[in-house]
């Protein structure tokens, strides 16, 4: 086969995945699943990863590999929903760029050119992870994880490092404005900006923690105030969803994606960890807070929203699911982003209907077995009699 042929094979083949009509599957009542990815490392366009000059590559060598799309922030903009991903290079590099579709669950599609991220005058060595928001204020915020290495490791490590909280603004989704990082007591890998002001102030989602990986004595997902967003410090902070013992979120939890205004309250959704004999398991969760203030909980449905099923457990990071981007359409449906195992990105569909019913009327977790046990005999009674009298 020559040259241009293998080049116009290439093309085919990546727009018959990207192309490929998304398959909704059986749902559970709050959200259904789709059959496939909505981005996966091979959607990145082919003139990304190759050469297509045969004079410098006459054996049409992929030059620059791509290793997964995950951890995408989502925004409707226009008429078009869009994905801020965390595209990750062969090289452990992870990079932002934009990919749009027109319906939200299939045909999503990489604009030419990635995300120009400014530095700061102390660079990151990586960045990934946007939670993307319209602010009150008028501009698209986009907070991200930013990595350095940690100055203070010991001689020879060359894995410590240093997590801060990224800030940068748009108008368009293209170019990018880049703020001082936020300036905190801990580090900081879960920053979420609430997308209206609270006493006229930005109000921020956080997750003070140790170290870069472990929480330490970080007590879960924390709330507070910031004057400027220019020149973001945190002088306050308050936990208003703690980790507990024994539960889906015992050794971490985190913010999600920026939370979803209703006329019950505020839905959020966010992820635990817990530690099993297969290491640390990732699912997500969600709960409410008040509108008339947005740090206090007022509903805590027990348990995990969404796992890792199936394929979706088997990735670079295995049995992970991980959110950090929704969209709520105008007709009130929900479409939930999330990536597996650190490797590809998918789609759930709901509604603000259903999430709201969800979070207000699931059982909170007792604590323990016994009031488990307790909880499912009043529903299995109440069920019973129901069945009695049909």
């Amino acid at each position: 086969m020559s040259f241009y042929k293998k080049v116009n094979t290439l093309f085919t083949e990546h727009e018959k995945l990207v192309s490929r009509k998304n398959v909704k599957e059986k749902g559970n009542g709050v959200y259904c699943r789709y059959k496939y990815p909505v981005l996966t490392a091979e959607h990145a366009p082919v003139f990304w990863r190759y050469d297509l000059n045969k004079e410098t590559n006459p054996f049409l060598m992929e030059r620059i590999g791509v290793n997964a799309t995950l951890n995408s922030g989502a925004i409707k903009f226009g008429r078009r929903y869009c994905l801020v991903v965390r595209v990750e290079g062969a090289d452990r590099k992870s990079f932002f760029a934009v990919a749009e579709s027109p319906n939200g669950v299939d045909n999503f599609r990489f604009r030419d050119y990635p995300v120009t991220m400014p530095e700061t005058d102390d660079p990151d060595t990586n960045v990934y992870d946007m939670r993307v928001v319209h602010h009150e204020d008028g501009w698209i915020y986009g907070i991200f994880c930013s990595e350095r290495p940690d100055p203070n490791a010991a001689p020879g490590d060359l894995s410590s490092a240093v997590a801060a909280a990224g800030i940068a603004r748009t108008r368009d989704l293209v170019n990018w404005e880049r703020l001082p990082d936020l300036k905190t007591k801990s580090q900081q890998r879960n920053v979420v900006l609430h997308p209206e002001f609270v006493d006229g102030k930005y109000a921020l989602y956080t997750r003070p923690q140790d170290g870069f990986i472990d929480a330490g004595s970080g007590g879960g997902i924390g709330w507070a105030l910031v004057d400027d967003i220019t020149n973001a410090e945190i002088r306050e902070e308050k936990i208003i969803d703690f980790r507990k013992y024994h539960t889906i979120k015992e050794v971490k939890n985190g913010e999600g994606p920026a939370p979803i205004k209703t006329g019950a309250g505020w839905l959020h959704l966010a992820h635990g960890v817990r530690g099993c004999a297969a290491g640390l398991r990732y699912v997500l969760y969600m709960y409410m807070t008040s509108l008339e203030d947005p740090s206090k909980v007022i509903a805590s449905p027990g348990g995990a929203f969404l796992v890792p099923q199936g394929k979706e457990r088997v990735g670079d990071v295995s049995n992970v699911v991980f959110s950090n981007g929704w969209i709520a359409d105008d007709d009130g449906t929900v479409y939930i982003y999330y990536a597996s195992s650190d490797t590809r990105m998918h789609v759930a569909v709901s509604s603000v209907e259903r999430l709201v019913d969800y979070c207000m009327n699931t059982p909170p977790d007792g604590g323990r077995s016994a009031l488990s046990v307790e909880t499912l005999d009043s529903l299995i009674d109440r069920n019973l009699a129901l069945l009695k009298n049909c």
